[in-house]
């Protein structure tokens, strides 16, 4: 490779301080215990396409459609990205160049309705996303919106009840998908909704498309119009997004995403999405997909023994949530005690909180990073036991730090990137 391409050492001479954020961002990944649910670690490969010469080239509109010459290699890596995923999913028509899981959901919406137009998404309060309708987003200030939810008493959702709401507010779309929860969807009854109120279905499949690449989840793609999804979460690629839907939308999505929202694709991001498709292929990514299933179940179970609330009661993915309302704590308190630990999560509302979401009453676990460095399940039982004392002993610092050290421990058995 020419001198062309950056190197850590280039940085350093440069740029001291960026270097010693980015070492200082290293040893925290190394020596921390990693359990954000969106979060995950790319492979080497995938780092280097994204930090590739790529990043140069100025490439709008489309494979063999470009506004700039000199396009011919990046024509090669998107129609690889596109390809790839077309056999992942078995979508009739990809468009990998969302900058963002948002940037693809608007993309999607804004290709087939019109500001005003009424959409149907599942509560952000309740296991959503922000893109689905939250008044704060894009989602709720260009649509009129109307929610879902789970049951109190389940906390899961109610398909008879998504389709009496369908039928009271006649939505133009229905969005599927959520970033906090833990059960598996039953897309054909979400099929059946949309098509009986003539609504458009989209599926946000950003938490889960891993597992649907490895068959370990439903695929949507046949029961959808639209399904989107980001790249960098259990699909463990770069950051980004991708938008797939039938032909029938594909001119729509593509006008609308280029240059209806979007100018210049990341062409060095669009290489990395391609190299990481190509190992959501192999066998090796679906050992790895069998192990963040199995290593969230005992993580889950190992936090019921020990007397926390799971929402839902369990979990079929990756993630779980953690209502801590029985235990006397704020989600607040538990993700500051946690990090002081060594342990990363998210704070998190659960269904019916009765707690603003700065403090919420809940935490989010997952288990992608761990299970990427090689963790199982008697690892999982490990942080069962970390996490418990932890949060038993969150004002206490002193026990806080040997926890820590556990935790740093405990990494230093595994390395960032482990081969499956």
């Amino acid at each position: 490779m020419s001198n062309a391409v950056g190197s850590l050492d280039a940085l350093k001479a440069t740029d001291p301080d960026v270097y010693a954020a980015i070492l200082a961002e290293e040893e925290r990944q190394r020596d921390r215990l990693l359990l954000i649910a969106s979060e995950n670690f790319a492979s080497p490969a995938v780092l280097a396409a994204q930090g590739s010469i790529m990043t140069n080239k100025y490439a709008e509109g489309y494979p063999g459609k470009r506004y700039y010459g000199g396009c011919q290699h990046v024509d090669t890596v998107e129609d690889l990205a596109i390809q790839r995923c077309k056999q992942i999913f078995g979508a009739e028509h990809v468009n990998v160049q969302p900058h963002s899981g948002s940037q693809a959901n608007m993309a999607a919406y804004l290709s087939v309705l019109k500001p005003g137009d009424t959409i149907l998404g599942m509560d952000l309060a309740q296991g959503g996303h922000l893109t689905h309708g939250s008044k704060v987003n894009f989602s709720g200030i260009l649509f009129r919106v109307f929610s879902y939810g789970v049951e109190r008493e389940t906390e899961t959702i109610n398909y008879d009840a998504v389709q009496k709401i369908a039928e009271e507010c006649k939505p133009r779309l229905l969005v599927v998908g959520a970033s906090a929860y833990a059960r598996t969807f039953d897309f054909p009854r979400f099929q059946q909704i949309a098509k009986s109120v003539g609504a458009y279905l989209l599926v946000d499949i950003a938490h889960i498309a891993g597992l649907i690449a490895a068959g370990l989840h439903p695929n949507p793609v046949p029961y959808a119009d639209f399904v989107t999804t980001t790249t960098h979460k259990t699909l463990r690629g770069p950051r980004g997004g991708v938008v797939m839907c039938k032909e029938e939308y594909a001119k729509g999505v593509d006008k609308l995403l280029f240059p209806g929202i979007q100018g210049g694709p990341l062409m060095h991001v669009i290489a990395a999405k391609a190299v990481a498709f190509k190992e959501a292929l192999s066998p090796a990514f679906t050992r790895y997909q069998q192990q963040v299933i199995a290593n969230a179940k005992v993580l889950a179970q190992g936090l019921i023994d020990r007397g926390y609330k799971i929402v839902s009661g369990g979990t079929d993915t990756h993630l779980m949530l953690l209502n801590l309302t029985n235990k006397g704590i704020t989600g607040k308190e538990a993700d500051a005690a946690l990090g002081e630990a060594g342990i990363i999560v998210n704070k998190n509302a659960v269904p019916y909180d009765e707690k603003p979401p700065a403090v919420a009453s809940g935490i989010r676990l997952g288990t992608p990073v761990v299970s990427t460095r090689g963790m199982r399940e008697a690892d999982m039982k490990e942080i069962v036991g970390l996490v418990d004392r932890a949060l038993q002993n969150r004002q206490d610092p002193a026990v806080l730090d040997e926890i820590r050290a556990q935790a740093k421990a405990l990494c230093g058995r595994f390395p960032i990137f482990h081969p499956y």
